[in-house]
C-alpha cells in the first residue's frame, strides 16, 4: 500500500498500480516522478520526504531546514520550502530549494540521508536572518535532556570558519554563536529569549527553582533571579491545569510567573518586552525594599 511519498516509476515497475491509476485523482504529483496519496496532508516533513525521493537517484541528500527536520530539530517557519543538496545542478522545482555541492558530510537518519547536524547548522547559520539563524543553531545543538551537554558547541562553528576562510556569509556567525543557547527547549522559546536579549535583557535559561531545603520545585524557561521573575513560553502542548499547579508551587517561593504565547512573540513583541521590563523593574525594587526593611 502506498501511504507516503513514492516514485511513480518504482511503483509501476513493481506492479503496485497502473499508469491510469497513477494519473487519477487518487495521487498528486509533487515533483517529477514523485507522487503523494491525494488524502495525505503535504506537511513540511512529507514534502521533505518527497524531495528526498526526487534527489536520491541523483546522489542528493536533504539539507537546510529539511535536514534539521529529519533530526527532529524542526525549526522552519511557516511556508518554508524544502531543501536538498546534490552534486549536480537540478532544474528548479516549485517549493524546492536545491543547493549544488559535495555531499560528503552526510548521515543516514530516519530512512533518508541528510547533511550532518553540524553541517546543517553551518549552512543555516550563514544563510538565514540573524534571529532564525540562532533558532536553527539552537535546535540542532539542543541538549537531549536537561543538564546534558549540547550535541555540539555552537562556538565550534567559528573553528570551521577559521579552516574555511572566505566561506560565504561566515563573518555573521560571530553574532549567531554568541546569541545561541542550546538549552532553549523549542524554536519559539529561542525566539522569545532572543526578543528579550536583543532588547537588552540577560535572562537565565532553564533556571532551576529549589525550596529552602534544596529540593527541586520547578525548571523555568527564563528567569530573572534578582526579581524572582520567571518567563515561560506556552506552546500548544501545555496543560493549563498542570501549569496552574506548577505556578502555585513557584509562587510559594515568592516568585511570579509570566506566560507568553506565539501571538505575543510574533505580533505583540513590543508589548511583551514592555511587560517584562515593568515586572523586572517593579519586582526588583520591591525585593530591595524588603531586604532594607529587614535590615532596618
Amino acid at each position: 500500500m502506498l501511504i507516503g511519498p513514492f516514485r511513480g516509476s518504482d511503483a509501476l515497475r513493481a506492479g503496485l498500480l497502473t499508469r491510469g491509476v497513477l494519473r487519477s485523482r487518487r495521487f498528486v504529483r509533487i515533483f517529477p516522478d514523485v507522487y503523494l496519496p491525494a488524502d495525505l496532508e503535504p506537511t513540511f516533513r512529507v514534502r521533505s520526504q518527497a524531495a528526498y525521493q526526487f534527489v536520491e537517484p541523483r546522489g542528493g541528500v536533504l539539507a537546510g531546514y529539511s535536514a534539521a527536520d529529519a533530526f527532529g530539530a524542526s525549526c522552519e517557519p511557516s511556508g518554508a520550502p524544502v531543501e536538498v543538496l546534490a552534486p549536480t545542478h537540478l532544474a528548479a522545482q516549485p517549493g524546492l530549494v536545491a543547493h549544488q555541492g559535495p555531499t560528503d558530510e552526510t548521515v543516514s537518519v530516519g530512512g533518508v540521508r541528510a547533511t550532518t547536524r553540524f553541517r546543517t547548522a553551518w549552512d543555516l547559520g550563514r544563510s538565514l536572518p540573524l534571529p532564525e539563524a540562532v533558532v536553527a543553531v539552537d535546535a540542532l545543538a539542543r541538549v537531549p535532556t536537561p543538564g546534558a551537554p549540547p550535541r555540539f558547541d555552537p562556538f565550534t562553528l567559528l573553528d570551521r570558519r577559521m579552516r574555511e576562510r572566505g566561506a560565504r556569509n561566515s563573518l555573521r556567525l560571530d553574532e549567531v554563536v554568541v546569541l545561541a543557547d542550546p538549552r532553549s527547549e523549542s524554536p519559539m522559546e529561542t525566539r522569545m529569549r532572543l526578543a528579550l536579549v536583543l532588547a537588552g535583557f540577560r535572562p537565565e535559561v532553564q533556571y532551576e527553582l529549589r525550596n529552602a531545603f534544596g529540593g527541586f520545585v520547578a525548571r523555568v524557561d527564563l528567569a530573572f533571579p534578582q526579581a524572582r521573575l520567571a518567563v515561560e513560553y506556552d506552546g500548544a502542548q501545555h496543560d493549563d491545569a498542570l501549569d496552574r499547579e506548577r505556578d502555585i508551587r513557584i509562587g510559594a517561593l515568592g516568585w511570579h510567573v509570566m506566560r507568553f504565547q506565539a501571538v505575543d512573540v510574533w505580533l505583540r513583541r513590543d508589548r511583551m518586552i514592555e511587560a517584562v521590563e515593568q515586572q523586572v523593574r517593579e519586582r526588583t525594587a520591591l525585593i530591595v525594599a524588603e531586604r532594607l526593611a529587614r535590615r532596618g
